[in-house]
């Protein structure tokens, strides 16, 4: 083979190779070596059993309700393990594939669950088989009855159970006293000598 043909076959295998990293393995080969792109991407591969971030949801909200009394079909036993944060973090992460290191991803499950977004498909939710009843109508009822200020924080926090590093905002309370908002900007007028501040 003469080096034209070498150099010919050489870049079209590697355009072959990034382009199936990049549709199949969402990542570019060279991303592997950005220790901060890295470890974005395979965080949004971790998954951490739904039972245990429940616990987690649990200890810090303790107004969310558990919603566990529901029978399994085999036993006829109570579900003890089988809760609304379990069944909500079962359909966002297997039912819906979606990422779980993102506040977007886990507001589009919740807008899901608020009939804004996807319609749930109720033999695909996480207790349809298992348990005597499906749970997702009362599921439904309970995230609806959560305030704007409650989604949010359960938005944060499963964030920050999946991504430890993530900073959880606080949710904004409004003003007692607001201010005029309609006031035009206040500008400072630099005053004589400033720019000898900048000198050596």
């Amino acid at each position: 083979m003469t080096g034209k043909k070498l150099k010919y076959w050489f870049l079209l295998l590697t355009t072959l190779l990034v382009s199936y990293w990049s549709q199949h393995l969402n990542i570019f080969p060279w991303q592997l070596f950005e220790d901060k792109s890295s470890s974005v991407v395979f965080a949004q591969n971790i998954t951490i059993p739904p039972e245990k971030v429940a616990d987690a949801v649990y200890q810090q909200l303790s107004y969310l309700p558990k919603e566990n009394s529901y029978l399994r079909k085999e036993t006829n036993n109570i579900a003890i393990d089988n809760t609304l944060i379990s069944r909500l973090v079962r359909y966002h992460q297997y039912t819906k594939s979606r990422a779980t290191i993102y506040r977007l991803d886990w507001k589009l499950t919740l807008a899901d669950y608020l009939g804004k977004n996807e319609v749930i498909n109720t033999q695909r939710y996480p207790g349809y088989s298992t348990l005597t009843q499906n749970p997702l109508d009362s599921d439904r009822k309970i995230i609806e009855s959560l305030t704007m200020q409650q989604r949010n924080e359960l938005v944060n926090l499963l964030v920050s159970i999946y991504n430890p590093n993530t900073e959880i905002k606080p949710t904004q309370k409004p003003s007692q006293n607001p201010q005029n908002t309609n006031s035009s900007p206040v500008f400072v007028l630099p005053t004589p000598g400033g720019a000898d501040l900048l000198l050596p």
